[in-house]
């Protein structure tokens, strides 16, 4: 999963990004409301964590254009501002939660968690697509009771295709999703090609099941029906 993190308190945003890096994120950080704006309009994210005091503006202002473009896109704000007036205007604008700083990196964690649950799979903490189960929050993917072995970007790659079920899926959009800016300086899109590949073939040896389709001239997509 894939989460933008908009603080302008430099030692904040880095302790909140290597913590959710070391949870399995793949996490990207604006310290402006400006980059944030400018990330948001360039790639999208499963969930944004937000400041509403940035030093060039107020991030509701953020959070009401991303409900128009990416209105998927789950919203954490996290403020200083603790009054009730500011935790009903930040929700009423759009945003799913909000928490109050100082708060504790593990209970960041578990609104994300839960907040995904109920976003991206309908507040299951377990998914069954076909012969395949999945628990997100573990990171673990079993074929009936025995478990697959993927490396980090298979899982995430494979939770990516879940979440994005019926869609298309181009090599840009994977590539982004994945490797986020690094992906940019990239003059080929053959690695992403290799996960599909390796991805593929542990979900096929296991399952007798070929459940990626390839679309020419668009990307991929998962056929679970």
């Amino acid at each position: 999963m894939k989460i933008l993190v908009i603080e302008d308190e430099t030692e904040l945003c880095e302790t909140i990004v290597s913590f959710l890096k070391e949870e399995g994120y793949r996490c990207e950080q604006a310290g402006t409301l400006g980059l944030g704006i400018e990330k948001v309009n360039l790639y999208e994210y499963d969930c944004i964590l937000v400041d509403i005091g940035l030093p060039d503006g107020n991030g509701l202002s953020l959070i009401k254009e991303l409900k128009k473009c990416h209105p998927e896109t789950g919203i954490i704000i996290i403020s200083a501002r603790n009054s009730l007036d500011d935790k009903v205007l930040g929700l009423d604008c759009g945003a799913d939660d909000y928490l109050s700083k100082p708060f504790h990196l593990s209970e960041l964690n578990s609104r994300i968690k839960s907040l995904l649950r109920r976003r991206k799979f309908e507040g299951k903490q377990e998914l069954v697509i076909d012969k395949i189960t999945i628990i997100p929050e573990n990171r673990q993917v079993f074929v009936g009771n025995e478990p697959l072995q993927l490396t980090r970007k298979e899982f995430d790659l494979l939770m990516f295709f879940v979440s994005n079920r019926g869609r298309v899926l181009t090599k840009e959009s994977i590539a982004e999703h994945l490797w986020g800016d690094f992906a940019d300086s990239s003059d080929s899109f053959d690695f992403v090609y290799s996960h599909i590949k390796n991805l593929r073939r542990k979900l096929s040896d296991k399952t007798g099941t070929d459940y990626f389709h390839n679309v020419y001239g668009s990307g991929y997509t998962l056929v679970t029906d």
